[in-house]
């Protein structure tokens, strides 16, 4: 079969959703040769990102041209057995869509977006989720925050399909790590890490007033707060927080990182929080815990479903409970430990490989069900030869 991906977000730092697509063409990479599968990317250096053996295609960056006529095109030409985007389809598509939606907060907290961007997307994921034949998401919660806000789709139309920490984030060598780290961003002190763009839903200005709580009441502590994330249109509010927090000589912003970058500083730190009031998922929890690194994080919406007792939680809401849960992992090295072989034992259930297979399970369903019914007996016949 031929399967098209929509992978216009590789190379253009949209955090998640390139992680996430990239991921998925890896894996889709390495296994069922017989398939075939398209990606349609925009960045000039996208084509870099992908596996040789995927095909590429070029599409449009402006997501008005992509989205209203090119994708849709391509799409056309080149006649594959169903498109696989994220959150929102073009406005004519010939073929089956499957479409991914990692989270509904543009319906459930609207507040965390612009204005512009909340309507926008309260509009194409709408009229997306209900012309798809399969919707995937990452977690259960997902799953049920997808079937509250559109109440009259089909249970079975949403379908769970966990994701996982990329391959490439794994233990290595403290040393090693705490010296690349060093080197590159000129930190050479203990830090504790938090990942995520500088957005409202990532609670950074609650991190930031706990952890001014944290070093006031143990001034014996000596790691910095290490922010990496790509600055958005929130980010001048974050840095105020920072600034007024009393503690800005110990508050860092690294912006945007490589993959790269970002092992070695996963690996480096002592702690990773995760202090997000909202998330469909939560990768940058799992990449820790896949480091080797003690997690804690927010006790809200998808992360006690993916970090299941591995991580020490907290309520993002309450700034004490922030720095309490920080303090806990940084004096307690016999805790700290423990998390960490927990977070391990719980990275490694996920896996690339597994959501690869079952993503294509869901592909082979729809085009299953959307062939004649004379070709889906003829099918069925030569399956039971």
């Amino acid at each position: 079969m031929r399967f098209a991906v929509d992978a216009h977000a590789i190379g253009r730092h949209l955090t998640g959703n390139e992680v996430y697509v990239r991921s998925l063409l890896n894996a889709f990479a390495t296994q069922h040769q017989d398939d075939e599968f398209i990606a349609y990317v925009s960045g000039e250096s996208a084509a870099g990102c992908i596996p040789a053996n995927i095909r590429t295609r070029r599409i449009a960056t402006n997501p008005f041209v992509r989205l209203g006529v090119d994708l849709a095109l391509k799409v056309r030409q080149d006649r594959p057995d169903l498109l696989h985007v994220q959150y929102t389809a073009p406005l004519a598509c010939p073929v089956p869509v499957v479409v991914t939606v990692h989270d509904v907060s543009f319906l459930e907290h609207p507040e965390y977006f612009t204005r512009d961007r909340a309507w926008q997307l309260q509009w194409s994921v709408r009229r997306t989720v209900f012309r798809a034949a399969k919707i995937l998401t990452g977690t259960e919660f997902a799953r049920s925050s997808i079937l509250k806000v559109y109440g009259d789709l089909d249970e079975d139309k949403v379908v769970v399909v966990p994701y996982a920490a990329a391959p490439e984030f794994r233990p290595m060598p403290r040393e090693a790590a705490r010296a690349a780290v060093a080197e590159q961003f000129s930190l050479s002190g203990p830090y504790v890490l938090t990942v995520g763009d500088l957005q409202p839903r990532k609670n950074h200005i609650g991190l930031i007033q706990a952890f001014s709580r944290l070093v006031k009441a143990y001034p014996q502590l000596k790691q910095e707060l290490v922010l990496v994330g790509k600055e958005t249109w929130f980010a001048e509010q974050v840095h105020r927080a920072a600034r007024d927090s009393g503690v800005a000589d110990r508050i860092q912003f690294l912006g945007f990182v490589s993959d790269p970058d970002l092992l070695r500083l996963y690996n480096a730190s002592d702690v990773l929080v995760f202090p997000s009031f909202y998330e469909g998922f939560g990768l940058p929890a799992l990449e820790a815990m896949a480091c080797g690194r003690a997690v804690t994080c927010s006790s809200t919406s998808s992360l006690p479903e993916v970090v299941n007792g591995a991580a020490i939680l907290f309520d993002p809401y309450a700034t004490d409970e922030i720095a309490r849960a920080l303090a806990d992992l940084l004096l307690d090295s016999e805790l700290r430990a423990r998390m960490e072989r927990l977070g391990l034992q719980r990275a490694a259930h996920f896996g690339w490989q597994k959501t690869a297979q079952a993503t294509l399970d869901v592909f082979y369903d729809v085009v299953q069900q959307q062939r004649p019914a004379n070709a889906r007996v003829k099918d069925a016949r030569i399956a039971h030869r």
